[in-house]
C-alpha cells in the first residue's frame, strides 16, 4: 500500500498539475523503481475516467540504446511513438533514476543528433498538459549526500508544497518581469546583463515540474552581455562540468571555460547555430529546497538561486513572431547561488539582495 506522501503526491500530479479529467487519453512514462508512485498515478487516472497506457523503462535501457543504435536509428524517430504523441491529451513522466552517471562515457555527439531528433516530436507534447517528477531513489540520495531515508524527506518536504499559494506569493515578480525592459544579475566574478522588454514572466507554480519554484523569461537573443561565473558544477548526460564561468557579447558565449570537463562544455556551446545563445532566466524560489543536490529537476528551484539555460527558450516567454528567441534541441540550465553577495535588478529597481526578496 502506498505511503500517505506518495498518494498526496500523486494526487497533486493528477489534480492539480495535469487535471485530468473524464475521457482524457493519458500517458504514463516512468522507470521501474518508481512502482508505488506510477500505481498510484495509474489508480486515479483511472478513478477520472481516463484512458491510460503506462510505459516503463528499466535501469541501462539508454546506455544499450546509444551503445548500439545506428546512425539511422539515431535520427529517426519511431512512428508509433509520434501518433501515440499526437494522439496523448496528458502526459505524466515519473523518473526513477538508478545510475546518475549511466551516459557518461557515450559520445557527446550521438546524445546531441539524437536530441536533433526527438525535438520536433517534444515541441509537439510540450504543447499537451504534461508533468515530470522524481521518485526517491538510492542514486539520488547519494548524489545529494544522503541516506535514503533522509532523502526521501527531502524530496517530499520539496514537492508537497502548496502551489496556488506560492503563485500567488510571487505574482509581484512576474508583473515586474513583465514590466521590465532590462533585468541585471551581480555576484562573486558576475555581472550579466540581458534584454527583456516585451518578454513575459511565467509562474504557473507546479504545472510543468515537481518540484516546483521557479519564476522565469526568456531574454531577446542577442542582448545578453557581460560575464558569470556558475556556483555549482552542471550535469548533463552523466558528464559533470565544475567551474563554469561564460562570458557574453550581442547575446553570444564568446568564452567559455571550466575546472572540469570543459571540453565537454564548449562541444555543448557549439552543438549547433543556437547553442552559444541564452534561452532562459530563472529565479529559485522553492525555500523547501535549501540544498544543492546535484538534481537538476530540484536544483535550479533553490529558494536564492538563478539559473540560466543555454539554448532553446520557452514559447510561453514571447510571441514568437514579434521577438528574436532562441529555438533548438540544447536547453541546459546551469545553477547561480545568490545567498551571499547576490543581486537581482529589474530596470532600476533591486528585486532581491542576498537571496531575499525585497519587494
Amino acid at each position: 500500500m502506498a505511503s500517505e506522501r506518495v498518494k498526496k503526491l500523486a494526487k497533486l500530479l493528477v489534480d492539480y498539475s495535469t487535471k485530468v479529467k473524464k475521457g482524457d487519453r493519458v500517458q504514463i512514462d516512468a522507470n521501474a523503481i518508481a512502482e508505488p508512485l506510477v500505481k498510484e498515478v495509474y489508480r486515479l487516472c483511472l478513478q477520472k475516467g481516463a484512458f491510460v497506457t503506462v510505459k516503463i523503462k528499466f535501469s541501462g535501457m539508454d546506455r544499450i540504446f546509444y551503445e548500439h543504435a545506428s546512425d539511422a536509428q539515431l535520427k529517426e524517430f519511431p512512428k508509433s511513438e509520434i501518433d501515440k504523441i499526437k494522439n496523448t491529451d496528458v502526459y505524466i513522466a515519473i523518473q526513477g533514476i538508478t545510475n546518475t552517471r549511466e551516459l557518461s562515457s557515450i559520445d557527446p555527439k550521438k546524445i546531441s543528433v539524437r536530441n536533433s531528433a526527438v525535438e520536433p516530436h517534444r515541441q509537439i507534447r510540450l504543447k499537451k498538459r504534461w508533468v515530470i517528477c522524481d521518485y526517491p531513489t538510492e542514486a539520488l540520495a547519494m548524489e545529494a549526500d544522503m541516506g535514503l531515508e533522509e532523502y526521501k524527506n527531502f524530496l517530499y518536504r520539496a514537492c508537497n508544497v502548496d502551489y496556488k499559494k506560492m503563485e500567488k506569493k510571487y505574482a509581484k515578480i512576474k508583473k515586474l518581469i513583465d514590466a521590465g525592459k532590462t533585468m541585471r544579475i551581480m555576484g562573486e566574478n558576475t555581472d550579466i546583463r540581458f534584454r527583456i522588454n516585451g518578454m513575459i514572466g511565467y509562474n504557473k507554480q507546479g504545472d510543468k515540474n515537481v518540484p516546483d519554484g521557479e519564476v522565469f523569461t526568456a531574454p531577446e537573443k542577442t542582448k545578453t552581455e557581460g560575464y558569470i561565473e556558475f556556483s555549482y558544477p552542471a550535469i548533463r548526460s552523466g558528464v559533470e562540468v565544475e567551474g563554469i564561468r561564460l562570458e557574453f557579447k550581442k547575446g553570444k558565449v564568446v568564452k567559455a571555460t571550466a575546472r572540469k570537463n570543459e571540453k565537454f562544455l564548449k562541444q555543448m556551446i557549439n552543438s549547433d547555430a543556437g547553442s552559444s545563445y541564452l534561452g532562459e532566466i530563472g529565479i529559485g524560489v522553492n525555500y523547501n529546497i535549501d540544498k544543492y543536490t546535484k538534481n537538476l529537476l530540484f536544483d535550479e528551484k533553490i529558494g536564492g538561486t538563478i539559473h540560466l539555460a543555454l539554448g532553446m527558450a520557452y514559447p510561453e516567454c514571447c510571441d514568437w513572431n514579434k521577438k528574436e528567441l532562441n529555438k533548438l534541441a540544447l536547453h541546459w540550465d546551469i545553477v547561480k547561488d545568490l545567498r551571499k553577495k547576490g543581486e537581482i535588478w529589474i530596470d532600476d529597481k533591486l528585486v532581491q539582495k542576498n537571496g531575499k526578496f525585497l519587494v
